[in-house]
């Protein structure tokens, strides 16, 4: 194989345990993934806020102030669950999940791979990869 020092299981690993290792990384993945979703949440949440303050003062405009007052009190500024603005759901998912899934994720992997990361996707590569044709090196 041609894989790089950085990719290559530690002499003695099994491919079990490159397999196991495989899983944890994609089910950090998910949870990565999963961040990104509630980040979009946040910001797509914040900017509604906003749109919302705009089309209050579009109502004002347009002569409609009890529904604007309505809209202004009810809404703008309202807690997206309760007692929590989005900024507060994102800082408790990285405190207590998103921080411990990382941490747990890199003890393991440093435990039974030394750090390595991405051994079976490293392994697959060499796997599929034609070599000799353009656009399937081992190596950058």
């Amino acid at each position: 194989m041609t894989i790089d020092d950085a990719h290559t299981p530690p002499p003695g690993t099994s491919e079990a345990t490159v397999d196991a290792l495989g899983r944890l990384s994609e089910a950090l993945e998910t949870v990565e993934r999963a961040r990104g979703h509630l980040y979009a949440f946040h910001q797509l949440s914040g900017r509604a806020d906003r749109q919302f303050g705009e089309a209050v003062e579009a109502l004002r405009d347009a002569g409609h102030d009890t529904l604007a007052d309505r809209l202004e009190r009810e809404l703008i500024g309202r807690n997206v669950l309760p007692g929590r603005w989005t900024f507060q759901v994102v800082e408790e998912y990285d405190d207590h999940y998103w921080g411990v899934a990382r941490d747990l994720e890199r003890t393991v992997r440093e435990r039974l791979a030394g750090g390595r990361r991405h051994l079976l996707e490293a392994r697959m590569k060499e796997e599929t990869r034609t070599p000799g044709e353009p656009g399937h090196g081992a190596h950058p």
